[in-house]
């Protein structure tokens, strides 16, 4: 523990504290043995590569020469990238929950040498101010209690070490019913801002799992309190300062109400998870706000988030020249400049002015409108973008994290096969296959198992429940999109190594991570959506799926499951539970539209066009040649083409529509369904 070992590591967010002086160390199985040889306390302080505050820490106390010292001389230093470990990252951060703190990033916590914790926070400042304790004072304060009050240790390690085990005994239930989908839906909409749009106030997330499930409840119940504050907050983030109107994406949150001023980091989940329910409410709107924001987000995906290989980035950093937003903003004068007698037009329409709107300068934005302008006033602001953009591309970029995560690839890809269907866009479905194939390729170690992070030529650590549940997913929305069987076989193989590896035969439900993970002082199972859906929750989708396209309802059975496992937390707290909710109702309620007929025949594509053509949030497509059987006892068992010319079968539960042969009468039967 003599030297900074990070120099050695793949992750940018590690390879950003290499040169700090502190010793900092990977989590290892070494590193914990050096640990207990000494009897010391660790250290451990996880965070993540666009992580503003991350690097605020770090310039404060890891570049501290003194604070270094300190650290070095009382602790063993691991450093942590969460985005790598999220295992680790969940049970840390839980742990400082039962502490009675909030979480967050960076996170701070001692441990014992056994890797148990006994005290924590986020960030500390250097020196005390703002109500919080100096680093260095806290840094002396644990040494000291870690050496001279053992006992109490013993027991801040004891009651969290029984509250962990809880991790994995969530309280069961019976099945998710459509009355208590309506109910949990009822409760959310009075967390609205009927104001704004989303979700609570500031700060202010995205919240896509909650928004579909608002939108869910719009198509059961009809009732259109609930479509409109989907759509209210859909044009909100869309026209606000959370979107970058340059060059595309979507910011992690807003730090205001009013979804004006950002915190500036862009992950990729985040704008895999906006696209998919975009894609899902233009088709019932039509919005061209919507279309074009799909577009202009998967363009900067494909633009600046594809790495060489194939598979999509991580993240673009919130700072450049340590400061938070500087790449994206600008002043009144530089607009002047970059746009010349084109500026007055856009200052109106961006909300630019002197004296700025965020710390003197101008997030740029659209707020003051829910929708574009006309089509010759879109072209001229077109034209005006590409000039700043043009202009942007001369400043320093913010920080690129270009590490593979499999479980985000899993709902980018997902989410652009959906669009590329929808939006007939052969080249997103082209990028979507790719980094498809780059992890099945680069990302599977020699048994077959996936492996979570992939940079710099090197996969590393362990998948974990996410990473199989938003990759199954994505396999079996390619196979949607290409027809392609082979989708199916990957999905089932993955599912196959759930069952085997991270199910609990004991009490139901796939835990975090698999059985012969090590370095854990405990196990999670959850359904709970963290930053990224739930894996849970996304399986009882993918299981139902894979019951209706295999025929084999083990997979059902197994869905069920799930759902009885989880369902008594929603009686304690429904607000993280938004994706198992949502696929509970795929679960209860699949609509399949079966489709027979040959792939190019004109005829089968525009019915195949049709069935997209409404928004319906449980839809299972089956494409089918002429020649193809169904599986005994689907409810469209027996049927086919009708006089030689393509057929689709509305299916809902186990009663099939008659035959329909054009789109017209396809968007009519589509068009009743709720």
């Amino acid at each position: 523990m003599d030297r900074n070992r990070l120099g050695d590591e793949t992750s940018p967010y590690l390879l950003q504290h290499k040169d700090n002086p502190v010793h900092w160390q990977p989590w290892s199985e070494a590193t914990l043995a050096a640990a207990k040889l000494d009897d010391k306390p660790i250290l451990l302080s996880i965070g993540y590569a666009a992580c503003h505050w991350c690097h605020v820490m770090a310039h404060e106390s890891f570049e501290n020469a003194q604070i270094a010292a300190r650290m070095n001389e009382l602790f063993v230093n691991i450093k942590v990238d969460r985005e790598e470990r999220p295992d680790l990252d969940a049970i840390y951060q839980h742990a400082l929950a039962l502490m009675g703190e909030q979480g967050g990033w960076p996170l701070t916590m001692f441990l014992t040498p056994d890797g148990e914790p006994f005290w924590g926070g986020t960030y500390f400042p250097p020196e005390q101010r703002w109500g919080r304790p100096g680093f260095a004072q806290v840094l002396d304060a644990i040494s000291n209690a870690y050496a001279q009050k053992r006992e109490d240790v013993a027991k801040n390690v004891a009651t969290l070490r029984e509250a962990l085990q809880k991790l994995g005994r969530p309280e069961r239930g019976g099945r998710i019913g459509t009355e208590l989908l309506d109910r949990v839906a009822e409760r959310l909409m009075r967390e609205t801002d009927q104001l704004h749009g989303g979700i609570g106030t500031a700060p202010k997330f995205p919240q896509t799992g909650i928004l579909e499930l608002l939108w869910r409840a719009w198509k059961r119940t009809g009732q259109s309190p609930y479509r409109d504050a989907v759509v209210k907050a859909l044009d909100a983030m869309c026209q606000g300062g959370i979107y970058d109107h340059l060059g595309g994406g979507f910011a992690r949150y807003s730090t205001d109400a009013r979804w004006l001023v950002p915190h500036f980091e862009k992950m990729l989940y985040d704008n895999a998870e906006l696209v998919d329910l975009m894609t899902l409410v233009w088709q019932e709107t039509k919005s061209p706000l919507y279309r074009e924001r799909i577009g202009e987000t998967l363009g900067w995906v494909t633009r600046e988030m594809l790495t060489p290989a194939g598979g999509f980035a991580s993240s673009v950093d919130a700072d450049s020249e340590h400061e938070e937003g500087k790449y994206y903003v600008w002043s009144e004068t530089e607009i002047d400049q970059a746009l010349g007698e084109r500026a007055a037009l856009f200052k109106r329409f961006y909300d630019v002015t002197a004296e700025g709107n965020w710390e003197e300068k101008n997030i740029l934005n659209r707020s003051n409108a829910s929708g574009l302008a006309e089509e010759e006033t879109e072209r001229e602001l077109a034209a005006c973008r590409a000039l700043l953009m043009q202009a942007r591309q001369h400043r320093v970029r913010p920080g690129w994290d270009d590490k593979v995560l499999a479980d985000w690839n899993g709902l980018m890809i997902t989410a652009m096969a959906n669009a590329a269907i929808v939006f007939e866009r052969r080249d997103w479905l082209q990028t979507a296959r790719r980094a498809f194939e780059f992890i099945r390729r680069e990302m599977t170690a020699a048994d077959a198992r996936l492996l979570h992070s992939w940079r710099a030529g090197r996969a590393r650590h362990p998948a974990n429940v996410d990473d199989y549940a938003n990759l199954a997913r994505a396999a079996l929305a390619l196979q949607e999109a290409t027809g392609a069987v082979n989708f199916v076989a990957q999905a089932r193989e993955w599912v196959a190594t759930l069952d085997r590896l991270y199910w609990d035969e004991a009490g139901g439900g796939y835990f975090f991570a698999a059985k012969d993970t090590t370095g854990l002082i405990a196990r999670a199972k959850t359904a709970a959506d963290s930053a990224v859906p739930a894996g849970n929750g996304t399986l009882v989708g993918v299981l139902t799926r894979l019951a209706i396209l295999t025929g084999d309802d083990t997979y059902r059975r197994r869905a069920e499951t799930i759902v009885e496992t989880f369902s008594g937390e929603v009686a304690r707290n429904f607000f993280p539970l938004a994706t198992l909710l949502n696929n509970a109702e795929l679960l209860e309620k699949p609509l399949q539209i079966v489709l027979f007929g040959r792939k190019n025949d004109p005829a089968f594509q525009s019915l195949r066009g049709a069935s997209y053509a409404v928004s319906l949030p449980n839809r299972v497509i089956l494409s089918l040649a002429p020649a193809s059987a169904l599986p005994t006892g689907h409810p469209a068992s027996g049927k086919g083409l009708v006089d030689g010319k393509p057929a689709a079968y509305v299916c809902d539960g186990p009663v099939c529509s008659l035959p329909v042969t054009n789109p017209e009468s396809l968007l009519e039967t589509l068009s009743r369904v709720r």
